[in-house]
């Protein structure tokens, strides 16, 4: 019992959520006198350059700790250690010279980018500077998928927190010096941007150092666990090269078809705008309200959900593997549930709350971001299901439909988006509106897929239903709590602070006393035991 209780993805879901949450919160702090310091324009080129850089990321070696991850929790349950450990290496050969590549693409490419893709030649400058981190990641994310695939989050945890810090301290520090060094420049902001993605590079390179520290601390027991190997089973690197193309390319596909929309909306913005008349400067600053405001805050609840995706393929893989349909029932159960348990009231919450976040956060006073929040701020919800979804797909060996899924989802998409941004006056509030259609369409197809593959329906009630009702309950508490105490105390950020907690507890006493959420699943929990404890002091019995 107590073994199952470590290895329980809850847990391991848990950690990795709270440290992705976490190294999200040291990344939104980083946004915050980051655009403050660039301005709109130049927040807007960091941001574009951002979007160019996650696609190259995406198309070469993002996915590479899901797929190592996947291969190597297979080999594990199977107890297959030496193949385990021979598929690292050939992960490690693989995504350091496809990372290298790409990298060396973008460096050289990097002016052809920006004039001919977003025209807007000045964002060559920071993606030149974020060129190199490719590479870095590289070979980041092929130890981070080795230790998820021994089913421990961990190292990738503190790894994630560390990168943020250190991109965090130098991103201000780099930034703050380039604006000082070419003060006199017309084009200091830029320079300013690249500065800011040098913070990049450096947490990345001391994540690195920190797994490659963890990993040679772990050599002498992983070679005493090949010793242990009594599988019979040696493949040869060309098989074990070619399982993980076979793996790595459809999550690639998947996940290079999420990060381009942002791209595509990169591209409406910048062709439609410009053919509208708009010039370079007001659309950067359109583009950085919406990816560097309304994007930048979505995204730091689906850090949840990118998490508990990450925690449960290894889990799936084994249950997969060894034909336990109950207990993939069990765990697509739990992994939809706790996701949506999160995901809808934070969807409610950043609607309610969009105007104070916005002026406490960015110092943004104005209407357009709190509309971006309003209309897409339930894209939190879809992209949650879905990105949870995939990832129990891909677990289940069925790599190919959540590509489809993404492929139908992005056409439906562009076709919605174009439409709307060519033949309304929508604008940049289109982009808003198709970041939740893409996610609604393949979370949906996702879900009738699943009922084929695995004979698997959603219980409704304790999953949306409840959740649903208790989140919108929670969002007007925050909106007229929100209200009422700034009325009394003046402080938009003590308001705002209290707010939130006040909500947090609305919506937590409602499942807790509705019992939405279970005993059990509050055990299962990092501190359940302390949850439960606290909440029974009250008188209530779980």
């Amino acid at each position: 019992m107590a073994n199952k209780k470590r290895n329980s993805f809850y847990i391991q879901g848990s950690i990795l959520a709270a440290a992705s949450i976490l190294s999200r919160i040291i990344g939104l702090a980083f946004r915050i006198p980051i655009s403050r310091m660039l301005g709109d324009v130049g927040y807007g080129a960091y941001s574009n350059a951002y979007e160019i850089y996650n696609m190259a990321l995406i198309l070469s070696t993002f996915s590479i700790p899901m797929a190592v991850s996947k291969l190597v929790s297979a080999k594990e349950t199977k107890k297959e250690y030496v193949n385990s450990f021979r598929i690292f290496k050939v992960s490690s050969v693989f995504s350091g010279v496809i990372g290298l590549l790409m990298a060396c693409l973008v460096w050289f490419f990097a002016e052809e980018i920006a004039t001919v893709m977003l025209k807007s030649p000045n964002i060559a400058l920071p993606l030149k500077a974020l060129a190199p981190t490719i590479f870095v990641f590289a070979l980041m994310g092929v130890l981070r998928g080795f230790f998820q695939g021994k089913n421990t989050v961990i190292p990738t945890s503190i790894s994630q927190i560390l990168e943020q810090i250190v991109h965090v301290v130098c991103g201000i520090l780099f930034a703050s010096l380039f604006l000082k060094l070419f003060a006199d420049d017309e084009k200091s902001v830029y320079y300013g941007a690249a500065g800011a993605t040098l913070g990049t590079l450096a947490g990345a390179v001391i994540a690195l150092l920190f797994l490659a520290f963890i990993y040679f601390l772990y050599r002498p027991t992983l070679m005493r666990r090949l010793t242990k190997d009594y599988s019979g089973e040696c493949d040869s690197y060309s098989m074990l090269l070619k399982m993980l193309l076979i793996t790595v390319v459809p999550i690639i596909l998947n996940q290079f078809l999420y990060s381009v929309t942002g791209n595509i909306d990169s591209v409406l913005l910048n062709h439609i705008m410009a053919l509208k008349g708009v010039d370079e400067m007001t659309r950067s600053v359109l583009w950085g309200c919406y990816a560097g405001k309304f994007r930048l805050l979505v995204n730091v609840p689906l850090a949840i959900a990118s998490a508990i995706g990450v925690a449960i393929i290894p889990n799936v893989v084994s249950a997969f593997t060894e034909g336990k349909v109950r207990e993939i029932h069990l765990k697509l159960h739990q992994a939809v549930k706790l996701n949506m348990m999160i995901a809808i009231p934070c969807a409610f919450g950043l609607i309610a709350l969009a105007r104070p976040m916005m002026v406490v956060l960015f110092d943004d006073t104005s209407d357009m971001t709190v509309r971006l929040m309003q209309i897409g701020g339930m894209s939190v919800v879809f992209f949650a299901y879905s990105t949870t979804t995939n990832s129990i797909l891909q677990g289940m060996g069925k790599l190919r439909f959540p590509v489809m899924h993404a492929i139908i989802g992005i056409i439906v998409y562009c076709i919605v988006d174009f439409w709307l941004m060519y033949y309304t006056d929508l604008g940049v509030y289109t982009l808003a509106i198709g970041y939740m259609i893409f996610p609604f369409t393949v979370g949906l197809l996702n879900k009738f897929r699943l009922q084929r593959e695995a004979a698997y329906r959603q219980e409704m009630m304790k999953t949306f239903l409840l959740p649903t009702l208790y989140s919108a309950v929670m969002a007007v508490i925050a909106y007229f709590s929100y209200e009422g105490i700034f009325f009394l105390f003046g402080s938009r950020l003590v308001s705002l602070i209290l707010a939130i907690a006040f909500s947090v507890l609305a919506y937590g006493g409602l499942m807790v006393f509705t019992r939405t959420i279970s005993k059990e699943e509050i055990l299962e929990l990092p501190m359940g035991g302390r949850l439960v404890t606290l909440v029974e002091k009250t008188g209530f019995k779980l």
